[in-house]
This record gives C-alpha cells, sequence and structure tokens, in this order.
C-alpha cells in the first residue's frame, strides 16, 4: 500500500508491504541465495532455527505437528493419561484421543507432541537448567553456586521438577497479625508458574542443543527460553496488553489448556504481571534467539523483616549443612540417598555437602560405605 504523507515539512511516501504466507523469501544475487527476517525495526539474514521455522510457517504447519520417526507402540504415556484424569476426570481413550489431540498421525506415527509428552521424551533439547548462584551474578568469591541441577524428560515433569527447585531455593516470610499470620514468599508461585509453563509450551525447540535456563540470584529469578518473538519482533518495544496472541506451538499449548496448566486466552504475561506490586515490574526481554523473564525477589533488601521465616535456602550454604547434620544426628547409619530424600536436596547437593563436611572435619565416616555409619566431630 501507498500513502502519501507530509513530514518535517517534506512530502513523503510511505510502503506498507503485508507479510507474505509463502515464507521463506530469499534475496538471490551475486551468486547467492538468503533469506531474511525481521527482527525489531531491522532485516536480518535468517539463522537455522528461524529459516526452518519460516519452511515450517510457508507450509502453513508448526514444529509440534510435524511427524516424527518415533513409534507410539515403543513409549508409555502413564504421566500424561494419570495428570489428564486427575485435572478433567476423564480417562484417555487409546489410540482415539491421541490421535484427536495431534499427538498421532496414522496408526503408530508419533508427532513432536507426542514425543514431548511421552514417558521416556527422546527429544534432547526437552531439558532444563536449574541454578542458585551465589550473589547477584553468576559466580561468587568462595562458592559459584549454592544449588544445581540439570532436568531432561517430557515437558509435564519438566516443569514439576523446575517448580520443586524454585520452590526449594526460595523463602517464604511471615509477620505475625491479631488473627494469624501473613506469608510473603520470594516470588509469587502463580508468576513463577506462569513463566515457567510460558517458557516451555513458547520456545522454539528446533534450536539443537538449546534448553531452558532457570538462574536464582539473591534478588531476582530468570528464565531464559530458546527463541524469539514468534513474530520477530521485540518484546521490550511493545505494551504488552497489545500484544496478539500468537503460539509458536499450537498443539503443546491446546494440551497443556486440556491440562488444566495454562489458560486458552494469552495472557501470559499480564498475569504475571499482575502478581507483583504496581512498584515492582517484571522484565521481558527478546532476541532473535531468546525469551527472558525476569521476576524480582519481593523480600530482597527487606532488613527489617518482622517474626520469622520458613526457608528452602536461608543463608546458602549454612543452611543445607544444618539440615544434613541435623538428619545424620537422628539417624547416623543413613544412606547418602534417603539422605536427599529426608533434606529435600538433590543427591548431588549431598554429595558436595557431605565431602565439604568431611574435608573440614566436622564429620567423618567410621567403618565402610555399605555398614558404617557418620559421627559428627565438632
Amino acid at each position: 500500500m501507498l500513502e502519501p504523507l507530509c513530514f518535517d515539512g517534506k512530502q513523503i511516501l510511505r510502503v506498507q508491504i503485508s507479510g507474505g504466507a509463502n515464507t521463506p523469501y530469499y534475496y538471490t544475487g551475486d551468486g547467492t541465495k538468503i533469506a531474511y527476517y525481521r527482527i525489531g525495526n531491522e532485516s536480518a539474514q535468517a539463522p537455522a532455527a528461524v529459516l526452518n521455522e519460516l519452511l515450517l510457517k510457508g507450509l502453513h504447519q508448526t514444529f509440534d505437528a510435524v511427524e516424527t520417526k518415533y513409534q507410539f507402540s515403543d513409549y508409555s504415556y502413564t504421566l500424561f493419561e494419570a495428570t489428564y484424569k486427575q485435572k478433567t476426570g476423564f480417562a484417555i481413550d487409546k489410540p482415539r484421543d491421541y490421535l484427536s489431540f495431534g499427538m498421532l498421525m496414522g496408526d503408530d506415527t508419533l508427532t513432536y507432541v507426542g514425543a514431548l509428552f511421552a514417558d521416556q521424551c527422546p527429544i534432547y533439547q526437552s531439558r532444563v537448567f536449574c541454578t542458585r548462584w551465589n550473589g547477584l551474578k553468576k559466580g561468587g568469591l568462595y562458592v559459584d553456586a549454592l544449588d544445581n541441577d540439570e532436568f531432561q524428560s517430557n515437558v509435564i515433569s519438566l516443569l514439576s521438577d523446575a517448580l520443586k527447585f524454585v520452590r526449594h531455593n526460595s523463602s517464604v516470610k511471615w509477620k505475625k497479625t491479631g488473627t494469624g499470620r501473613i506469608e510473603m514468599p520470594d516470588y509469587p508461585s502463580e508468576a513463577v508458574h506462569e513463566a515457567l509453563v510460558n517458557a516451555l509450551v513458547h520456545r522454539n525447540y528446533m534450536i539443537q542443543g538449546s534448553e531452558i535456563h532457570v538462574d536464582m540470584y539473591d534478588d531476582r529469578l530468570e528464565i531464559v527460553s530458546p527463541g524469539g518473538m514468534p513474530d520477530g519482533k521485540r518484546i521490550q518495544d511493545l505494551n504488552i496488553d497489545d500484544i496478539p496472541s500468537i503460539r509458536r506451538n499450537p498443539i503443546i499449548c491446546d494440551l497443556f489448556s486440556r491440562l488444566k496448566l495454562m489458560e486458552r486466552r494469552g495472557s501470559g504475561l499480564r498475569k504475571i504481571i499482575d502478581q507483583y506490586p504496581e512498584d515492582v515490574v517484571p522484565l521481558f526481554r527478546s532476541t532473535e534467539q531468546s525469551f527472558v523473564v525476569t521476576l524480582k525477589n519481593l523480600n530482597f533488601g527487606k532488613v527489617s523483616m518482622p517474626t520469622g521465616t520458613d526457608s528452602g535456602i536461608e543463608n546458602g550454604v549454612e543452611k543445607n549443612t544444618e539440615k544434613i547434620l541435623n538428619t545424620i544426628l537422628a539417624n547416623p547409619k543413613i544412606t547418602q540417598k534417603r539422605l536427599a530424600d529426608e533434606t529435600s536436596l538433590s543427591v548431588r547437593t549431598v554429595a558436595r555437602e557431605l565431602k565439604r563436611l568431611r574435608d573440614t572435619d566436622v564429620i567423618r565416616r567410621v567403618g565402610s560405605d555399605r555398614s558404617g555409619y557418620w559421627e559428627i566431630v565438632k
């Protein structure tokens, strides 16, 4: 569309070109063939992952609907079916519902969404890396990270595992009132849940070797998912309330809605904002390769908090040490795995803490690993 305008005393012609549906579009010349796409106000050469999305868009298809090499008969769906039954009250009708949901093509071939919900999810990039950093940035003076874990599984398990990690590494302060007490969590639980759901359902699964990162600092929680906005715009340049609902993975979104893990209305970012007070606004930032949600720690810097704390991590390493020593005191013959279960710490964290406590002569092992016991020296 051509539109004559007067700007700064000059007559100009504005050219508006609507986006086409038969993407990608290539520039061909000088012996090259290059696909470009819009990112913000610029045109950029499309990297491999974006080019793949443009190819699918031109075929009027999305990644989650693409046929895979995996067979439905080789995988189980215990968690998916149990969650569906719990949330809806209905049992899954095999294979009819799997075909209806878009998880299955033909008699026995999985789509990518079918593979992502399988108990033994075969999609390598279906992963979440979680780290509780020591301080306000990655790395610390003496200890880089206070806790970390890596999860590779189906998308339902990834959501559950990531929520547990955040909960374990957060605290809930509280103060007494005349009728009870008011709880003050570091992070609103609904905001964390919504941010993690958005990362799982809207991420670009075609970026090979990618994963979601959950980075916790003293003052904030950052969730980084692969892939920017589906339309190439930058979220920081837009009004949240004016963003249209564009779903990169519509079938994944539909299944999360059926499982009552998200709403269909496309209101996720607004829902996150509404969980925070007006003076503490969550931040959203995107590039062509990533989408970042930053949630502020509501208790950070409040040095005069009254009365108490129920904490998953309090004073970092010291809180983990207290849990481990108290558990050993109650049962000196406890195993590492049992110690992890009873303290709600990861096996890796328990092993690291036990080594540190042994190296500093706080505890020692008496007898063999199988039949011996722990002794607290000091």
